[in-house]
């Protein structure tokens, strides 16, 4: 169902469907620097839109995704949030082949990173390129296991096929996102992986996440869930 159904009966139309947020601020259509976050303004905001049925909500850790999205958005009547997370701009591990002019992406199509066999990894934005660095971390110590990475690229429409088939081939899901662990998008991703894929779990579902605090603009290394956690993480579910 188009957004302005769900929102308005049919009865308006979505005249501005994109609007561009570079994660941690206000929804402003607008980019953003990368060193003018304020502490106020500094929280994800994602789960807080997907809380609202008809947002089309999109979060690329690269910019190939970035650009296939948001020629996607710009074509569509439906009302679209685009997070872009400051932390990826100007940085060397968020650059992507140029894919064309004519690429586009469809909203709902999670990327599969690296294909595993023992654990799943579920991220977006930013942390996507965390949980490379954790396996990175864990190879150096001889305790890398075979992870998949799963890039949901979009939090809504919600690539479930992609995510069930991972955990249900792999026996263990850890989920990584900034937001705070209480009622974050992870939450609703772990009650989904549990509904689907209990029978085939071998260990619980870790969720790796900002911490219930506000954002500590002074510590915000500790705040973040960076590989070291995440390698934590993966420990757990590999009992290594």
């Amino acid at each position: 169902m188009r957004g302005e159904d769900m929102q308005q009966g049919g009865l308006f139309s979505c005249l501005s469907p994109e609007a561009r947020v570079p994660a941690s601020h206000p929804l402003r259509p607008i980019r953003r620097s990368v060193d003018t976050a304020l502490a106020a303004l500094s929280p994800q905001l994602e789960t807080l839109y997907a809380h609202t049925p008809g947002w089309y909500i999109a979060c690329p850790s690269n910019a190939a995704d970035a650009k296939g999205l948001i020629k996607t958005a710009c074509r569509m009547d439906d009302p679209v949030l685009f997070f872009e997370h400051k932390g990826l701009y100007r940085q060397v591990f968020s650059k992507s082949p140029e894919p064309g002019p004519d690429y586009v992406l469809p909203f709902g199509k999670a990327r599969i990173v690296r294909p595993g066999t023992d654990v799943t990894i579920v991220a977006w934005g930013r942390t996507v390129h965390m949980a490379g660095q954790a396996l990175g971390a864990l190879a150096a110590a001889g305790h890398e296991p075979s992870a998949e990475i799963i890039d949901l690229r979009s939090l809504w429409p919600l690539d479930l096929d992609t995510l069930v088939a991972s955990v249900n081939k792999t026996g263990r899901c850890v989920i990584v996102h900034e937001a705070t662990r209480t009622s974050g998008f992870g939450a609703e991703l772990a009650a989904l992986v549990q509904e689907h894929c209990f029978f085939h779990l071998e260990a619980p579902i870790e969720r790796v996440t900002g911490w219930d605090t506000p954002y500590p603009h002074a510590q915000e290394w500790a705040y973040f869930p960076g590989p070291d956690r995440v390698a934590r993480a993966l420990r757990r579910v590999m009992e290594i």
